[in-house]
């Protein structure tokens, strides 16, 4: 079993080489880590509410989504598994349309044909994802070779969780991508369950030792520390950009909460496993540093999340009071001239809605 790759320790100690990162860039790496769980714990809040209907938290792997999406050049793509929302914002994508999309009204960009929790974002590469399992990774590994044809030099970023690596897709896809050298780096964050299943019962083996048999360097990362995952996503970006081929990097984490709000994780993990993790919180942790390195004031993250609230809060407010997504948007984008059959079908609808009303909205169980 290969150690992993670790710069901090859990207590926030110094543990490998410093990275070259001025002080700057450090601070905005722990802004962009507070945020990630300010909104969290707003959306949870809101979904408890009843206010949106679904949210799946990255509470407890702030390091690994911020840190190795921040290795990433403006360039590249981020395809994302489902816990990524707040690398994205980091890269580009505006909270407002980032909560649009939490509440799917007249200003969300999928037009409400996304659950929510599903961005995504033109500007910033980032790709609408699936809830389906792995699909993500074999559209990563087709895009990153389009790329390739056309002369780009970006890298595709392609992220998935621990389940993720018994789908087809999976396997697919690194199979393509160990073959063909494609600018791809796959990145799984292990974090602990595959919803209920265990990394344990997933697979016998070690999860990096999967790039190995599709020809591709495999890579175990502490992925609560964000300054171990920049590095590690810094040397595949760099690898793949200089047609070396695709790297598999492995960030074991932990969710904290559920897999998502629809999930009760006491039915099948213990509490002293959940307190054990808690206790190499990776924000913690790099809180700690930069406090010892002079980089963050002394009760600074009490000031920053006053600060992150009133942004998110603001931008909440104005989302809420956005108008529903338009009913013509049911039929619209999928044809340039909307055909004979759609709008004989809409307009049914819309006599449908006339007589009877408006539909209301359920408050039965939500997928996961």
């Amino acid at each position: 079993m290969a150690d992993s790759l670790q710069i901090l320790d859990a207590d926030g100690s110094l543990v490998g080489e410093r990275p070259v990162l001025d002080d700057v860039v450090l601070h905005d790496l722990f802004v962009h880590m507070l945020r990630v769980r300010c909104l969290d714990e707003r959306m949870l809040k809101l979904q408890r509410a009843g206010r949106v209907g679904f949210v799946g938290t990255a509470l407890g792997s702030e390091a690994a989504a911020i840190g190795s999406a921040s290795a990433l050049a403006a360039g590249d793509w981020l395809w994302s598994g489902l816990r990524e929302g707040g690398a994205a914002v980091m890269r580009g994508l505006p909270l407002s349309e980032y909560l649009a999309q939490m509440y799917c009204n007249a200003n969300d960009t999928a037009k409400g044909r996304q659950m929510c929790n599903h961005f995504q974002h033109k500007g910033s590469h980032y790709p609408s994802w699936s809830s389906v399992i792995g699909t993500q990774i074999p559209h990563a590994v087709g895009s990153a070779y389009a790329s390739r044809m056309r002369g780009e030099n970006s890298v595709h970023a392609v992220y998935f969780g621990d389940g993720a690596t018994s789908s087809n897709g999976f396997h697919s896809g690194m199979n393509f991508a160990g073959v063909w050298k494609v600018p791809v780096v796959f990145v799984c964050v292990d974090n602990g369950w595959a919803i209920s299943v265990s990394s344990e019962s997933q697979t016998l083996g070690e999860y990096e030792d999967k790039g190995i048999a599709y020809g591709m360097p495999g890579v175990k990362v502490d992925g609560n520390d964000v300054l171990a995952c920049r590095q590690a996503m810094e040397q595949a970006a760099e690898r793949a950009r200089a047609g070396e081929g695709p790297t598999l990097l492995v960030l074991k984490t932990y969710r904290m909460p559920g897999h998502s709000s629809s999930d009760d994780p006491s039915k099948y993990r213990s509490e002293e496993e959940v307190q054990a993790w808690r206790e190499k919180d990776p924000i913690d942790r790099f809180e700690t540093w930069l406090t010892d390195e002079g980089v963050l004031a002394k009760g600074a993250r009490g000031v920053l999340e006053t600060e992150l609230f009133e942004e998110i809060d603001t931008a909440i407010h104005e989302q809420e009071a956005a108008p529903a997504m338009a009913l013509k948007t049911l039929v619209e984008d999928v044809y340039e001239t909307i055909p004979t059959h759609l709008k004989r079908q809409y307009n049914a609808f819309v006599a449908v809605a006339e007589r009877f009303g408006s539909a209301q909205a359920g408050d039965g169980a939500f997928p996961l």
